[in-house]
């Protein structure tokens, strides 16, 4: 069987299960309703060989409904064939089942969508923040979260204020020094160019 086989017999053997299929520059994406995404993971790596669970990602569409989407990127390493899918959750209810128990890797990936997006998984075995500590109240790559970060009421545990961007960690000023001397954690307050 052909990867373009692997990836129609998908779409016929589930086709109940998807709202929409789209192909774009030689990758098929699936978007499925939120009920199925388990039935349809579990089918394509036990039916139809993916295997390997390459990425989870969420987008957040602020101003839109359904608001957020969860994408999960497939691979087949016996047929070198990529799959997309897609399951859409509205900001009222911004909840999809876990496939932690489908693919392990997903475990991170569904811990770093709710600390950093707030999408909760069902059934998720560990189901906390990765990054962001216990009781932070944001979610920081929502789209109304501003670039300059919110106080926090939690002195001892991060900034009181919002953080500076000025002179951040990766801002460096036109000079004929190397990029190392440049860089502004490598200068004292009393350097200049």
């Amino acid at each position: 069987m052909t990867g373009q086989e692997l990836v129609a017999s998908l779409g016929k053997i589930c086709a109940a299960k998807i709202a929409d299929k789209t192909e774009f520059r030689g990758e098929t994406t699936f978007t499925l309703e939120r009920e199925h995404v388990r039935d349809v993971a579990r089918f394509c790596r036990d039916e139809l060989g993916f295997d390997y669970l390459l990425d989870i990602s969420s987008v957040d569409n602020y101003g839109e409904e359904p608001r957020f989407q969860v994408a999960y990127l497939l691979y087949s390493l016996s047929m070198n064939v990529h799959v997309r899918l897609k399951v859409q959750t509205p900001e009222d209810d911004p909840t999809v089942d876990t496939v932690s128990d489908i693919w392990p890797a997903a475990d991170w990936h569904e811990r770093e969508i709710y600390d950093m997006m707030g999408i909760r998984f069902n059934n998720h075995p560990d189901l906390r923040r990765i990054l962001m500590w216990e009781g932070y109240p944001y979610f920081p790559l929502r789209k109304e979260f501003p670039v300059e970060g919110l106080p926090s009421n939690m002195p001892d545990v991060a900034f009181t204020s919002a953080a500076p961007l000025e002179g951040g960690p990766f801002v460096t000023v036109p000079s004929t020094k190397t990029v190392k001397d440049r860089e502004p954690r490598a200068r004292r307050p009393a350097d200049s160019d």
